[in-house]
């Protein structure tokens, strides 16, 4: 009987994703005109923006992977990250990319890191679930300047969103707790050994395990990193595709009604649903239609929303966590449910933080490295978001370090 109940929801399901499938190709069919220059908007922000913002990211880290540098930062970070989220040291690169580069760069390394045994799957899952964040230069640039005009509201969402995303990591660490499965030792851990000693000693078996020439390492970090950002390509454009389909046949206008009718008993109000309809399947669509809501709005409103859609981060990016996924037997239930508790910590911490937080006086001077905002390509430019977003790695990984070391000192000390 149970057999025969599988059979017929996984008939129902293959049924289910055809009809979708003819309909959607049907309404291409029948708006060419607007499907061909949606995609042409997502090839633009995916060639503009996106390509060139990754492309050095992605190199980097598979270069690191394969000369130890990640097995190096694992060791001195293990005291950190074991403790607070559950998860190896190595999961601080992760972690660091994640914020600094943004979608997808965790859920990318996370997978290679399974891929190599370096993490269990159910750690795996824990990681995904809090290193997938929006990059800084997007809070900032395309949010804060781009959208609102005000670089003091980057502040409070930036702390929001990363602040969120770490709550939820330590909420994650209890997922699948009695996790059995072991990860392979590469080195003969010494207890009276000095950690730097243990680290230099991990960094330099990992890298004569890979016994890659230089050469090979870059080509074949260049062609991971391509194929990546292709695919990321594609999922931009389809959902550009999809979300302009259904606005013209207005089924993004019905869907906004319903959503109204939920926001009436939280007190928002229902111009806002639209924007929350976007931002389910785009980002900075989203984010876009909040800040363009009529002025009488409440701010407070306005970021609560903003804050809620940059934490959910949108199907378009949840499809391309799913397909880096699939490389591995990590699962993506689990990054689903924690994007939806991301989005409702930030939507309740906007609240909560907005007073003590904002100041009363708008900062009217904006830094000139602030106006390289993403979705403005003509103002983008690659050397200053690679500088941008270096430093933030840089001071998020000494930020981690003197973490990790306080925290072995406390250790030794109790």
């Amino acid at each position: 009987m149970k057999t025969v109940s599988i059979e017929v929801t996984t008939y129902i399901k293959t049924l289910t994703i055809g009809i979708i499938a003819v309909f959607l190709a049907a309404s291409i069919v029948m708006y060419p005109s607007e499907a061909f220059h949606a995609s042409l908007t997502g090839l633009q922000i995916w060639w503009e923006i996106i390509f060139p913002a990754l492309l050095p990211f992605l190199i980097i880290s598979e270069i690191l992977l394969g000369f130890g540098v990640v097995h190096f930062m694992g060791i001195l970070l293990e005291p950190l990250m074991k403790p607070l989220f559950n998860v190896p040291g190595v999961g601080a690169f992760v972690l660091t990319m994640g914020f600094a580069s943004g979608y997808p760069m965790g859920a990318k390394l996370t997978s290679r890191l399974r891929e190599q045994k370096m993490i269990t799957r159910a750690q795996g899952e824990r990681l995904v679930s809090f290193s997938s964040t929006s990059d800084p230069l997007f809070i900032f640039g395309a949010i804060a300047v781009g959208f609102f005009h005000d670089v003091e509201l980057g502040v409070i969402l930036a702390f929001i969103h990363y602040a969120s995303s770490i709550i939820v990591g330590i909420i994650m660490r209890f997922h699948q707790k009695n996790d059995n499965e072991n990860i392979p030792v590469t080195t003969n851990q010494n207890k009276k050994e000095p950690i730097l000693i243990k680290a230099i000693k991990a960094m330099h078996q990992a890298r004569m395990s890979d016994n890659r020439k230089f050469g090979r390492l870059m080509g074949d970090a260049v062609m991971s990193s391509i194929n990546t950002l292709q695919m990321i390509g594609g999922f931009i454009i389809l959902f550009s595709v999809i979300l302009t389909i259904l606005t013209k046949i207005n089924i993004v206008f019905f869907i906004s009604k319903l959503v109204t009718l939920l926001f009436v008993p939280l007190g928002i109000a229902p111009e806002l649903s639209q924007a929350i309809i976007y931002g389910l399947f785009e980002v900075t669509l989203g984010v876009k239609t909040v800040s363009e809501a009529s002025m009488s709005l409440p701010m407070i409103e306005k970021l609560a929303i903003a804050s809620f859609i940059s934490a959910w981060s949108g199907i378009s990016v949840h499809a391309q966590v799913a397909a880096l996924l699939q490389k591995t037997d990590i699962r993506f239930i689990p990054f689903f449910l924690a994007r939806i508790l991301h989005a409702i910590i930030a939507f309740i911490l906007t609240f909560i933080l907005w007073k003590p937080m904002h100041l009363e006086k708008t900062i009217q001077s904006i830094p000139t490295f602030m106006l390289q905002v993403p979705n403005m390509p003509a103002s983008f430019h690659l050397w200053d978001t690679f500088t941008y977003v270096s430093v933030f790695f840089i001071w998020f990984v000494l930020l981690l370090f003197v973490l990790s070391f306080l925290l072995q000192v406390i250790k030794k000390s109790l």
